[in-house]
């Protein structure tokens, strides 16, 4: 339990430092990143706030995942509902200045991709299972059999194009953080000497089977008076 609940707390604390560097992009006002044009453009097009814009969004492409064979873990729920909140809680603080121009902009984007970076390391390091937005990558790419790269640029690129139209902004930021964020996040994965290819992430009924199943075993032995299976096994 104590495993567990450290992991999800690595889970959380990931979401919201997530969050936190999408904020710092917006305020940058250079130009949003790809998935941010769309949900910047989805709530002034809905007359909502970006992060229920965000949660919609999560929600619709988890489900077109799972249509398209996709297992999702808690992480990708607790993905799709939490960085939306905390983006409205964030927003709502007005805890991040606003850039007055151009250079102060650039240098916030660049901060803001490498929070984003850090906040990569612990949540995938939880591995509680991808977001909705790499699930669908996933799904696509097993599907189309099409290189992985090739799918998450076309995704990016619909989203941009949606938002745009939509009224999300686009500009010198949007170009910046499209190619940027690969190098902060193999940046900083490389000083943290973290290697996100050796997680192996959980499935929901993973998570459950592991936690809960485990959990109601123990207790049957604690009241039996006898080691758990778990237990057993270690012996």
């Amino acid at each position: 339990m104590k495993q567990f609940f450290i992991r999800l707390l690595r889970l959380i604390f990931g979401l919201l430092l997530y969050a936190f560097g999408i904020v710092v992009t917006l305020n940058a006002h250079i130009g949003y990143a790809p998935w941010d044009v769309f949900h910047v453009g989805f709530a002034k097009t809905a007359g909502i706030s970006i992060g229920t814009a965000s949660i919609i969004a999560g929600a619709v492409i988890g489900i077109i995942a799972v249509l398209l064979g996709e297992r999702l873990g808690l992480g990708t729920i607790l993905n799709m509902v939490l960085i939306g909140i905390f983006l409205d809680l964030i927003l709502r603080l007005s805890i991040i200045p606003q850039a007055s121009n151009f250079v102060l902009g650039t240098s916030m984007l660049v901060i803001g991709l490498f929070i984003i970076a850090l906040a990569s390391y612990f949540y995938i390091g939880s591995a509680f299972g991808a977001g909705p937005r790499d699930s669908l990558m996933v799904a696509l790419t097993r599907k189309t059999k099409l290189p992985v790269g090739v799918c998450r640029g076309t995704i990016e690129l619909l989203a941009v194009f949606a938002g745009w139209r939509l009224g999300g902004m686009v500009g010198f930021g949007t170009i910046l953080s499209a190619f940027a964020i690969g190098f902060c996040v193999q940046t900083t994965f490389k000083l943290l000497k973290f290697d996100a290819a050796e997680i192996q992430h959980e499935t929901f009924v993973q998570t459950y089977k592991q936690f809960f199943i485990k959990e109601h075993e123990l207790s049957e032995a604690e009241r039996n008076n006898e080691p758990s299976i778990c237990d057993q096994a270690k012996q």
